[in-house]
């Protein structure tokens, strides 16, 4: 995959820029990025904040190595097949995005 395709994907999957980086937020604070995906010149990175607020990578890989899933199109070779809890904060960050673009006004 290429950082755009990377991109495009995190953004498509409940993924926002915060900080110039894909980020997935804490449901509680929707503005505070917890996990990011860093995409540097030739590699992505995947990172995890602490509770001490320092980054820590968890997993990262060349962007020729991160294939996309056939059936799901997620990045393989990123730790998200083996950490159950990133599709679960995917799915409540995606949630909170779709019922968001839900509360406007109703025309008259």
């Amino acid at each position: 995959m290429t950082k755009e395709e990377i991109t495009a994907w995190a953004l498509a999957n409940g993924w926002q820029m915060l900080a110039g980086h894909p980020s997935l937020t804490k449901p509680n604070r929707p503005k505070e990025a917890i996990v990011r995906l860093v995409l540097l010149a030739t590699v992505v990175n995947l990172e995890v904040k602490k509770p001490a607020g320092k980054w820590e990578k968890v997993a990262g890989g060349a962007y020729a190595k991160v294939l996309a899933d056939e059936e799901t199109g997620v990045p393989g070779g990123l730790g998200f097949e083996t950490i159950p809890s990133f599709s679960m904060l995917m799915r409540e960050n995606k949630d909170r995005m779709v019922f968001a673009g839900m509360t406007g006004k109703h025309p008259d």
